[in-house]
């Protein structure tokens, strides 16, 4: 089985993301989980650049990395100058990597008028930089930037810069499809075509401008190349980069090569949400094998058919790369949905009971609720079709006051009356708002009977106006997340014409979801 080199820049093409900004130690958390991984090639940044990077890989050394090689990126030469007297060479001996990546300009057109130099100047600048890094017992890596652009402007003098690299001793030569504009069949054939006239090893970095990314490499692959230049989830400049976590189970899974290690592939949706997470990006829930949605049912038709085989609707067994089979509820659902969401979490009900909690869950949805994201309110009514179901605590009525005195600003105050066994409890709290009030009152009243609701968290309120031509008197739906202070999130839902009923509906569901046993989902 042939192997393919994964070379990942999420920590130098990702951050020219929008809205990325990672730290010296977020990038040194990722590089260590890149590592783990089984990534090959780990391109810290550009030394020359700025003073994070230089931090970064000064310290990077002392990770211990086990497998991944660190690079550092930088250019060839600048014209007119030799390689001793170029500071981003220097730099990049500085930076004490086993690698580094040099990238040079292989579109005459670039040549003319983006360096202002001649074609042979550019080719002594792309040989003897390389040949300068070899001699310092470096693994060079050598980027072709717009190489596809400029072969298809100019094939020879494209494979010229390629052949140079290839002169001054380069261990790999990457084919740089930086425009992303290019389309998998012209990736593909220029890979190939290229293939013919060197004997170094090729690669692809492949960006999404035209949503081809992921497609750009894996035609490359197809077409010769051995290495794999991307990024997690994509990030990158513009549109993104050629995204790894689809990259790497296609070329494993669906093309037969040799990526990473097996069980590292079952780390792959971990990963991947764990570097959105450093990123403080909201992970990509639709994203192909790692999304939250990638193996989520939702078809009455279709949980049926996985409910008697789970391959009749998946393309793989969503194990192999660490994430899950889901299904979801709404008024589209089919009765298999909640059964299977039932085994899923434990819950023996019958099929009838099963009927009678899907009629429900159709008519709460005309009404406004959604379940689609509310796993743990349809939980709650699957435990409550039960017949020996118990509710821990019982809505007594509550009262909440919200007032503007002079002096003191605005004042909230909630009571809260519920039923626990035998016995009424009221409580009174003091919030910044009315729904907060409440869900202070309510957890007070609770957690000297339960315990274990003491380090329970709201950790996200969501509100959402369903019909707002209705003006003030529109219905609101309200989505509560609550942390239970460990390692349990749990999603429920409430609506109303009345913002703090909505609210109540969900945060009482939330509280209740809370104290159903441990062995039941989540």
């Amino acid at each position: 089985m042939s192997q393919v080199y994964i070379y990942d820049t999420t920590l130098r093409d990702g951050t020219q993301r929008e809205e990325i900004s990672l730290s010296v130690d977020d990038k040194l958390e990722i590089a260590k989980r890149l590592d783990e991984f089984g990534i090959h090639y780990i391109e810290g940044g550009w030394p020359g650049s700025n003073p994070k990077d230089a931090e970064f890989f000064a310290r990077v050394k002392s990770l211990d990395l086990k497998h991944a090689k660190v690079a550092a990126f930088g250019s060839t030469r600048r014209k007119g100058i030799t390689c001793e007297e170029d500071a981003n060479l220097k730099a990049l001996i500085d930076a004490g990597t086993p690698v580094v990546t040099l990238v040079g300009k292989s579109w005459d057109f670039h040549v003319h008028e983006i360096l202002k130099t001649t074609p042979e100047e550019n080719l002594a600048m792309i040989s003897e930089s390389v040949a300068y890094m070899k001699n310092q017992g470096l693994e060079v890596i050598f980027d072709g930037e717009h190489f596809f652009d400029g072969y298809l402007a100019n094939p020879d003098y494209a494979l010229a810069t390629l052949k140079a690299a290839e002169q001054g001793g380069a261990d790999w030569l990457i084919l740089c499809e930086t425009n992303g504009g290019r389309l998998p069949w012209e990736v593909e054939e220029i890979a190939a075509e290229v293939r013919r006239h060197l004997n170094t090893p090729l690669g692809i970095h492949a960006h999404n401008d035209s949503g081809c990314g992921v497609a750009n490499a894996l035609a490359a692959v197809r077409g010769g190349c051995r290495q794999v230049q991307g990024t997690i989830n994509g990030y990158g400049e513009r549109v993104g980069n050629a995204n790894l976590t689809t990259i790497i189970p296609n070329l494993q899974l669906k093309m037969g090569f040799e990526v990473v290690p097996e069980e590292n592939l079952k780390q792959l949706t971990h990963l991947s949400r764990l570097v959105a997470e450093v990123a403080n990006l909201e992970h990509d829930n639709h994203a192909p094998y790692v999304g939250k949605s990638a193996f989520a049912h939702k078809g009455g038709i279709h949980v049926a058919a996985i409910l008697k085989s789970p391959d009749s609707y998946q393309h793989i067994d969503p194990e192999k790369v660490g994430n899950e089979m889901r299904t979801l509820v709404s008024e589209l659902s089919g009765r298999g949905n909640l059964v299977y969401q039932a085994r899923a979490h434990g819950v023996d009900i019958t099929p009838d009971q099963a009927s009678e909690v899907l009629q429900n869950i159709k008519q709460l949805e005309h009404k406004g609720f959604t379940f689609e994201a509310a796993e743990a309110s349809v939980d709650l009514m699957l435990h409550r079709a039960r017949a020996d179901y118990r509710p821990p605590f019982e809505l007594v009525d509550f009262f909440v006051i919200t007032e503007r005195r002079q002096g003191r600003g605005l004042l909230t105050e909630a009571i809260v009356k519920v039923k626990i066994g035998d016995d009424i409890k009221l409580t009174a709290a003091e919030g910044n708002g009315p729904v907060n009030a409440l869900a202070q009152a309510l957890h007070r009243s609770l957690k000297t009977e339960y315990p274990v609701l003491e380090d329970l968290r709201l950790t996200d309120y969501k509100v959402r106006i369903l019909d707002s031509e209705t003006g003030t008197a529109a219905v609101t739906r309200v989505l509560i997340t609550m942390h239970d202070g460990h390692d349990d999130f749990w999603t429920t839902v409430g609506a109303s014409a009345n913002i703090i009923d909505a609210s109540w509906q969900a945060l009482s569901d939330a509280m209740e979801y809370a104290l159903l046993p441990k062995s039941q989902g989540k």
